[in-house]
């Protein structure tokens, strides 16, 4: 009974700081959307869909630090166990965790092939036929069964198709590793969701190489370089008005005789007009952000931008050599390709995997690595994609654009940033191994005592930090760790995309230093927009 209360005490613990946690990540995902959701195109259905998918996301990459939590603090420092952390509470606190996995990963399935296509489709109906509402439901019921079946078809591959660790490797540290698995269990359930989960977040592993490569080399030096001058800018715009304007006369000059223009004239009159248009609504926006008092703030903290540039591009550059060394660790020593490149242990430490066990022994300091850790993606993510747009190949779908965003965008954006951070997980993974596999987890071993310089038959205890070589029954290994190398074939393709990672942030970092300081409206006015739509942008710059 004591056991079990103390049990549920430290349980309890965790709990709570993930309630908190909760609790934080609503607000965020909250106020997130409503920044950059259109308020003309607004819609209550995908405003709702896009905070809890995102929601969703950010809960289950939190179970992180809770796993590596609850596995560390079942142990003293000197490595023993705790007196209530007996096998049996053991288990019921790891199957506690796996729970909560298979509940946010079911949340996961549902939303991407159920929820979020329906109400894509729903809303890319809604602009079509306006008003028939049976069959607006009903075509986005049809396109969405073609995503349900991607599901099932997921589900069945790993529930039914043997899809197991090739058999020819013979080392003690490959039979540890699939010691691990079978511990794990090998129920159809876990397996099938377990391959659906690394399905997407392969497809996560290619949007991060995309757009967070990118985010955490631009954000950065945007903040560092700042933006042009409202005022210059605007004196600029003023020119280029003043000349197509010019240009307009000259040409409407041709036809005051009553001669009829060219089909040519015709054509470069209506571009003009156009490209008038929008230089006049860059005017109204420069205007508008010259004399608001967000511009005057704005300068006036220009230096904390430049530091928080120059912070963040050190975080980029640490988090990239840790990237660098872990993936030279597996190349250098697991056990090859059709292995996963699975390593237990690690032989080249990085910055990263020393720190975290270091800030472990003062709690939450490593909750507040790690919530940091994903924030930053979440935040380079963001930049990347604002940057970029949202891309199928070489077509951009949608703009992001701060309170011009599309219901339909706002959809794919949480959608990205979702599989984004499913793969965030194997990214803290990469980054700190040892810390990912065993947290803070010591255990003891025994020592032969040395009476000057002679062995004595005293023997002593000495505690060393988990690694491969310890006993089974003497350190936990963490469910995310299991859940993220369940089929080797994709923890093969996470290894290769790491490389892929770290050149993509290499390249844009060698682009985003050759290019110029951006437009304090870059993005904001573009050809498409109608005049309507500077009236949402207002509420920004007043």
């Amino acid at each position: 009974g004591a056991k079990m209360a103390a049990a549920a005490s430290e349980l309890l613990t965790g709990w709570c700081l993930f309630g908190l946690a909760l609790l934080a990540i609503l607000v965020f995902c909250w106020v997130y959307v409503r920044k950059y959701q259109s308020r003309r195109e607004s819609e209550v259905i995908s405003t709702i869909t896009a905070i809890f998918a995102l929601a969703v996301a950010l809960i289950s990459s939190a179970l992180l630090p809770v796993d590596i939590f609850l596995v560390s603090y079942m142990k003293n420092p000197n490595g023993t166990f705790k007196e209530w952390a007996d096998a049996n509470v053991s288990r019921q606190i790891e199957d506690t965790v796996l729970y909560g996995y298979y509940t946010l990963y079911s949340i996961i399935l549902f939303c991407v092939f159920l929820w979020i296509p329906f109400v894509y489709f729903y809303y890319e109906e809604k602009e079509e036929d306006d008003g028939n509402t049976c069959l607006q439901v009903k075509t986005a019921l049809k396109y969405t069964l073609g995503f349900i079946t991607i599901c099932a078809v997921l589900l069945l591959i790993g529930a039914f198709v043997p899809l197991d660790i090739p058999n020819k490797k013979n080392s003690t540290e490959w039979e540890k590793v699939k010691l691990l698995f079978e511990e794990f269990g090998s129920s159809h359930g876990l397996t099938a969701l377990s391959f659906s989960i690394s399905s997407l977040t392969v497809i996560g592993m290619l949007a991060a190489i995309t757009y967070t490569a990118y985010g955490m080399s631009a954000l950065p030096l945007n903040l560092i370089k700042g933006t042009t001058s409202a005022a210059y800018e605007r004196l600029e715009n003023t020119e280029d008005i003043e000349e197509v304007e010019q240009h307009l006369l000259r040409i409407k000059s041709k036809c005051r005789d009553g001669r009829p223009l060219s089909s040519r004239d015709r054509r470069t009159m209506q571009q003009l007009e156009e490209r008038l248009r929008t230089l006049r609504r860059r005017e109204r926006h420069l205007e508008s952000i010259e004399k608001s008092w967000w511009t005057k703030f704005c300068e006036a903290i220009r230096p904390l931008k430049i530091v928080w540039g120059v912070f963040f591009i050190i975080v980029a550059l640490l988090f990239t050599v840790s990237l660098f060394l872990s993936n030279l660790d597996k190349a250098l020593h697991s056990a090859g390709f059709d292995s996963g490149f699975i390593i237990l242990g690690t032989n080249l430490t990085n910055p990263l995997n020393m720190l975290l066990p270091v800030l472990q022994t003062v709690f939450p300091l490593d909750y507040v690595l790690i919530t940091t850790i994903v924030m930053y993606f979440i935040f380079t993510s963001m930049a990347g994609i604002r940057n970029m747009g949202v891309w199928f190949f070489w077509i951009r779908l949608y703009k992001i654009r701060r309170g011009k965003t599309q219901p339909q965008a706002l959809l794919f954006l949480c959608m990205i940033l979702l599989l984004i951070v499913l793969h965030t997980s194997y990214m803290i993974y990469s980054l700190a191994p040892q810390y990912v596999m065993y947290g803070s987890q010591k255990y003891l071993v025994q020592s032969n005592k040395t009476i000057d310089g002679q062995p004595s038959n005293v023997t002593t205890f000495v505690s060393k930090d988990c690694d491969a070589d310890a006993p089974e029954d003497q350190c936990l290994v963490t469910r995310t760790y299991l859940f993220l190398h369940k089929f080797w074939f994709f923890s093969a393709a996470y290894y290769f995309g790491n490389w892929a990672f770290i050149a993509v942030f290499l390249i844009g970092l060698i682009v985003s230093c050759c290019k110029g300081k951006k437009s304090v409206i870059e993005g904001e006015v573009d050809e498409d927009d109608s005049d309507i739509s500077d009236d949402e942008l207002s509420v920004y710059y007043r």
